[in-house]
């Protein structure tokens, strides 16, 4: 029987959700979860394990801490972007002290691209 998933990502992805970051929680509970739009946090993409995901709106939001800024964090960053952008997806990334700071900015930037994206989706058919 072939498995959608990595088992271990599976794991651990259940495991990330039950675990969030304090950022990841508070976009979650105070924003994300209520949207009218749908989103999914911890969703596995490729190989990956993303913070959050919008089928619709063909969107991934990454959360990034301080170890995302680091040479070692930017660069796999970048391969992993580019490899998720290759399905279509968009992937924006938002650092955390952003969601501590300036959550009503954050809230109105992922509100802004949501939309934008379902325009596009809804008059693009390429995909």
């Amino acid at each position: 029987m072939d498995r959608k998933h990595n088992i271990k990502l599976t794991t651990n992805a259940k495991t990330l959700r039950k675990n969030m970051t304090k950022e990841e929680r508070h976009l979650w509970y105070d924003f994300l979860k209520c949207y009218p739009v749908r989103f999914l946090r911890q969703k596995i993409i490729d190989n990956y394990i993303v913070d959050f995901y919008c089928h619709s709106a063909r969107l991934i939001i990454e959360l990034d801490g301080s170890g995302h800024y680091e040479e070692k964090g930017l660069l796999k960053d970048k391969i992993r972007t580019e490899r998720i952008e290759q399905r279509n997806l968009t992937v924006i990334r938002i650092p955390n002290n952003e969601v501590n700071i300036n959550f009503e900015g954050v809230c109105q930037y992922i509100d802004i691209v949501v939309k934008e994206s379902l325009r596009q989706s809804a008059t693009d058919t390429s995909y």
